[in-house]
């Protein structure tokens, strides 16, 4: 299955951010993206779906949980099948969760710092692959 019909679920609490990231999304063919400015959206629109969203695109700093948090719950409960975290900590910090996460068996694609390079967003969304 081609990565333009992966299922997306962009979590970011800025507005401008996510709307940015979707439009940047939708501008590679992936349009199947559903947006969440904090993580309470996300888990509805997870729980909501018939089926595991494909990738979960999450800020590290949310006002209601960490992006961390977020995916580990999502996965502990078998709603998502990968992750990618995104984060303007330093990258110390990220690696240093992005370890701790694949010791836990999050399915942690990796992290990617703010500002976002996009050749390398689209390399971790490529490596998503749709298993539907």
């Amino acid at each position: 299955m081609s990565r333009h019909s992966l299922r997306i679920l962009l979590v970011e609490d800025h507005p401008f951010q996510l709307i940015s990231l979707q439009i940047l999304l939708n501008n590679h063919g992936l349009y199947l993206v559903t947006p969440a400015l904090n993580a309470a959206e996300a888990l509805a629109a997870l729980e909501r779906s018939a089926e595991p969203y494909d990738l979960l695109l999450c800020d590290q700093r949310l006002p209601d949980m960490s992006g961390i948090e977020l995916i580990d719950v999502a996965a502990r409960r078998g709603l998502i099948r990968h992750a990618v975290l995104l984060s303007g900590l330093e990258p110390s910090q990220l690696l240093d969760i992005e370890n701790e996460a694949i010791r836990n068996g999050v399915p942690l694609l990796g992290c990617l710092i703010k500002p976002l390079n996009t050749l390398e967003l689209l390399r971790l969304v490529a490596s998503a692959p749709s298993e539907r």
